[in-house]
């Protein structure tokens, strides 16, 4: 393994400043966790308890009977919809990233205990997200479905996104992505489309019905009567059809064939093979105490590093220029990555740093892992003329163009062009995940309140008018109140604005199940790039 040098620690996990980030930390992740759990839940005891009594297994069942035992499942998005009007939580769709039959793939399964499974606004999105990942990765794809199709009332948010995701499914064939289809109930209209357009499909004898209108749609349309088994029962369509490639018995049963079709798929990653694994010399565990729970209180960006690389090792690059930006190389997990933290806000030269960093990794094609903590670039006049738009265009175009796989982590501020500029969700890294101090938005609530005074106050003096102070003020409180909740990372994950927040000391584990999942095809960077203003 390349022995980088080991980073030296300051921390000193006996003071109050550590103290007390550790206790705001662990009640913000007890909040995470218990929105967890309502996801987990489904759609309640009674739900479950018919699943239970049909001799179902439980979607979440379904998945761990899936996975290879003691492999990883990397759970992405499980918070969607969470305290999102209209939306359970987990937008009623289980997905991520597992190992089934010794191969990574993206499984995604409908968590039918939730309206029978009904796809709402948001589980659209999240499934178009999960569907992104197996794109960008190169992953088979297995749905686990039963599905009531769309929900009706909300039609008009889903008819054409969804209609995108089937597209989606038949080229994933095209470009010999496998898609596999497991079929466990009731799947109608949208439900009925995905085992349709699927490489290989397996319906559970008895309890699988697939058709594009159940019986009582047909009676309308047509006049004619029929039951559920004859009109898309598993076993019509097995030996009628041939919709269904394989009939199974039971639940696990179809998990049993569905594991088989991997494993003749005969899957291998094209990626480079990881180094042997060290772990921190510094304990994970002390991060919860390293970072700070306020956004406006620093923390060295170099204390996160040294608890996720191996070995806590680090080579740093121009550690004397641009010193507000961290670059560097290390391994996560015995894999290679250009790691670039934020050490305060970015000045022309951290982002000249920047762009010429992600250019060398580029060149010896490896992986980004970036670690956002970031307020934005700086500004006034000084910085302007000295060319802070260019030169942090000149970052912001290498993020853009960079073709080597980018992983995010949110584990701070990440507020306006920084988010842009620090590999944000709109520039499109392979994963992005959030800690629970996480906060987002164009700027903070006290200084967009404070911009927004400022404006009324000229606007009134232009005007002649006096200014309304108690109105001001109220509006100002407002104001601040409303952006401090939508700049929370709740508030984000519940939009999908990332792929979950994760605990700080999992941190490590992610971004190595990540960066083997990255690795199934074969990472090539790229020597292309815009025009760099100089």
């Amino acid at each position: 393994m390349t022995r980088y040098p080991r980073l030296a620690t300051k921390v000193d996990a006996r003071s109050d400043a550590f103290a007390a980030n550790r206790t705001a930390n662990l009640a913000s992740l007890a909040a995470v966790e218990s929105a967890l759990d309502k996801a987990c839940a489904g759609g309640g005891a009674k739900y479950i308890d018919r699943f239970r009594a049909a001799g179902k297994l439980l979607p979440r069942e379904r998945v761990e009977l899936l996975l290879d035992p003691g492999a990883h499942f990397l759970e992405l998005c499980p918070l969607a919809g969470h305290d999102v009007k209209d939306h359970h939580t987990g937008a009623s769709v289980i997905g991520g990233v597992g190992v089934v039959a010794g191969v990574e793939c993206l499984i995604c399964a409908s968590e039918a205990t939730v309206k029978g499974g009904a796809v709402s606004e948001l589980g659209v999105q999240k499934t178009a997200r999960l569907a992104e990942v197996a794109d960008q990765n190169g992953l088979p794809t297995i749905n686990l479905i039963e599905s009531a199709g769309a929900d009706l009332p909300n039609q008009s948010k889903i008819f054409v996104p969804g209609g995108r995701g089937f597209r989606d499914l038949t080229r994933k064939s095209k470009a010999r992505l496998p898609t596999i289809c497991l079929v466990f109930g009731s799947s109608t209209a949208g439900g009925a489309y995905i085992p349709g357009m699927s490489d290989y499909t397996v319906m559970v004898r008895e309890r699988a019905q697939v058709y594009l209108a159940g019986p009582p749609l047909v009676k309308m349309a047509t006049g004619e009567e029929s039951d559920h088994e004859s009109l898309g029962g598993a076993e019509m369509h097995s030996r009628v059809s041939g919709v269904s490639d394989y009939l199974a018995e039971d639940d696990a049963d179809a998990i049993r064939i569905g594991r088989e079709i991997v494993a003749h798929l005969d899957w291998a990653k094209q990626g480079r093979t990881p180094l042997p694994v060290e772990p921190p010399a510094f304990d994970p565990d002390e991060l919860l105490g390293v970072v700070s729970h306020d956004p406006k209180v620093p923390f060295d960006a170099r204390e996160v590093i040294a608890r996720v690389v191996d070995g806590s090792r680090f080579s740093e690059f121009k550690p004397l220029y641009g010193s507000t930006l961290v670059c560097g190389w290390a391994h996560v997990h015995g894999y290679p990555v250009g790691v670039l933290a934020n050490n305060g806000i970015l000045f022309s030269e951290s982002a000249n740093k920047g762009a010429q960093f992600i250019q060398l990794c580029n060149q010896r094609d490896i992986p980004l892992l970036f670690l956002q903590n970031i307020t934005g670039f700086m500004v006034g006049a000084r910085y302007e003329a000295e060319g802070i738009i260019k030169n942090g265009a000149k970052m912001i175009n290498a993020v853009s163009n960079s073709t080597v796989p980018a992983i995010t982590i949110m584990m701070g501020a990440s507020y306006g062009a920084g988010n842009y500029a620090m590999c944000g969700r709109a520039y499109e890294p392979r994963f992005l995940f959030s800690w629970p101090n996480h906060k987002i938005a164009v700027m903070g609530g006290k200084q967009l309140a404070g911009v927004l005074e400022i404006i009324r106050r000229e606007a009134a003096e232009k005007s002649g008018q006096a200014v309304d102070e108690q109105n001001l003020q109220l509006v100002k409180m407002m104001i601040e109140h409303q952006i401090d909740q939508e700049s929370s990372a709740m508030f984000a994950t519940a939009r999908l604005w990332d792929d979950g927040i994760i605990d700080p000391r999992d941190t490590r584990d992610v971004v190595g199940i990540c960066l083997s999942t990255c690795h199934t095809e074969r990472v090539v960077g790229t020597t292309s790039w815009g025009v760099f203003r100089h």
